[in-house]
């Protein structure tokens, strides 16, 4: 074993954490400042302080803004590309918690097709899985037929996601 050798991929290590750290401090930065281009900071705020669970109970067509409310950096991405959410689904579940809500999503827009999906999918999964209300994300499998061969056969193996 050679120390030298151990020590410098060591500090290239440290190196690419350090510029990875740097970009997505970046891209959260201009994500946000897109995001405030186009949106009011109170009506995010109101729409992210509404209850999730009581917006599907009662159907409110709040529930798709209050869902946008709550992505971070991609929805800036889907705000530019003029994508959006769509609730295929969702489903009140009673959880020793309290009531939690599962949930099966669609895209609209550009976003549909586009080459970014499965990040654009991971993201807005990762994203609504953060809130305490919501216990499972999955997606349409119908969006699946929007996506070429490739595209397809990818997402379904790496994307992360589950499609329904």
């Amino acid at each position: 074993m050679n120390p030298s050798h151990d020590s410098e991929e060591s500090t290239q290590d440290s190196l690419q954490e350090a510029y990875k750290a740097q970009i997505e401090e970046a891209m959260r930065r201009e994500s946000e400042r897109r995001i405030l281009e186009t949106h009011d900071p109170d009506e995010i705020s109101r729409l992210q302080a509404l209850s999730l669970v009581e917006l599907s109970k009662s159907e409110d067509p709040e529930l798709v803004p209050a869902l946008m409310a709550r992505l971070g950096p991609v929805r800036a991405a889907l705000d530019g590309h003029g994508g959006g959410l769509v609730v295929t689904e969702s489903r009140v579940e009673s959880a020793a918690a309290g009531d939690l809500l599962a949930l099966i999503l669609d895209l609209d827009g550009a976003c549909v097709s586009c080459g970014a999906a499965p990040g654009t999918l991971q993201g807005i999964q990762d994203d609504l899985l953060m809130d305490p209300e919501v216990t499972e994300v999955r997606f349409n499998s119908g969006m699946l037929q929007w996506f070429d061969e490739l595209q397809r056969e990818f997402v379904l193996k790496h994307g992360g996601v589950t499609f329904v």
